[in-house]
């Protein structure tokens, strides 16, 4: 499905936070996610427009203050424009200290009220968070992470993921840190978590195709084995039935079991059923017939 990751945050966008608390969550979640604070000034850093738009907004809303744009780059590997916003204002000792940079005691503090917790995670996924689902033909699988620059972040974060149920886990990558979840269930609770039903209908979807490719797979598979035996038994049969002919024996049998060997060399790549159809015979009784031709080729073998 071409970027999963996409459709999520289409429907975040559409439903921004409207309470001021939820706000305050939401704006502490997207430093955590993309901010910085060094020497007295606060850094946000996006390569998506909405995105930026969204944080200056709740900056504005939320403590009066507005971020000047520092840098606009391009970034080659991504080709995108890579945008840096800066504010080194009177303000920008307070917020860095409400937002918990050295200790991630923002996630702590929203996770005690359930909207400003869910207002948290929906930041944090437009902030950092991306979702990858399988695709047709591999052997990929569901991933859910979200990347913080800061470990206590991250510590604080997967402690509200707690909250609604959601068990993610650790990982570094480089000098950030990744909280993750690999599970279709953890996906389509989080996307049911966050209210982005569109997404939650695909995911809904693609589970349900590929339980029917699993279970077409499971029935080709099970064919594919049943014509192999089918083969194998045919061979063995084709051997036993002309050592037979060749040792003379064939010619002293009941015709029922003559016309039985008779339709196994004639026919060596149909099946007992397609068989049985042919002489117009039942398959238990065309099976029951090649059982006796069988056990009197072994006893052949055993005193020739």
């Amino acid at each position: 499905m071409a970027n999963f990751t996409s459709e999520v945050k289409r429907e975040l966008f559409a439903a921004p936070p409207q309470k001021p608390c939820c706000k305050r969550a939401a704006f502490f979640a997207l430093l955590a996610t993309c901010g910085s604070f060094q020497e007295g000034r606060i850094e946000f850093v996006s390569e998506n427009e909405r995105l930026s738009a969204l944080f200056l907004a709740l900056a504005e809303s939320v403590f009066a203050v507005r971020f000047d744009i520092k840098e606009a780059a391009f970034d080659p590997k991504r080709e995108r424009d890579r945008l840096t916003f800066s504010y080194a204002g009177e303000k920008a000792l307070f917020i860095a200290t409400e937002a918990g940079f050295a200790d991630g005691s923002a996630f702590r503090r929203a996770a005690e009220v359930e909207c400003c917790a869910l207002s948290c995670l929906k930041a944090a996924f437009l902030g950092g968070g991306s979702c990858t689902v399988p695709a047709a033909g591999t052997r990929t699988g569901y991933h859910l992470e979200f990347v913080f620059p800061r470990a206590a972040d991250a510590e604080a974060f997967q402690a509200l993921l707690v909250e609604f149920d959601l068990l993610g886990k650790f990982a570094r990558r480089g000098e950030r840190t990744v909280v993750y979840l690999k599970s279709g269930d953890m996906l389509s609770d989080f996307c049911a978590v966050v209210g982005a039903e569109g997404a939650l209908r695909k995911l809904n979807e693609l589970a349900a195709e590929r339980q029917e490719r699993n279970n077409s797979n499971r029935v080709s598979n099970c064919y594919a084995r049943n014509a192999d035996r089918t083969a194998i038994a045919s061979v063995n049969q084709l051997t036993a039935f002309r050592e037979l002919y060749e040792k003379g024996v064939f010619e002293g049998l009941p015709e029922p079991l003559k016309e039985a060997a008779r339709a196994r060399v004639e026919h060596p790549t149909e099946s007992l059923f397609e068989l049985a159809e042919r002489l117009g015979v039942s398959k238990s009784c065309l099976n029951h017939r090649f059982r006796k031709l069988m056990e009197l080729y072994k006893s052949t073998e055993e005193h020739p």
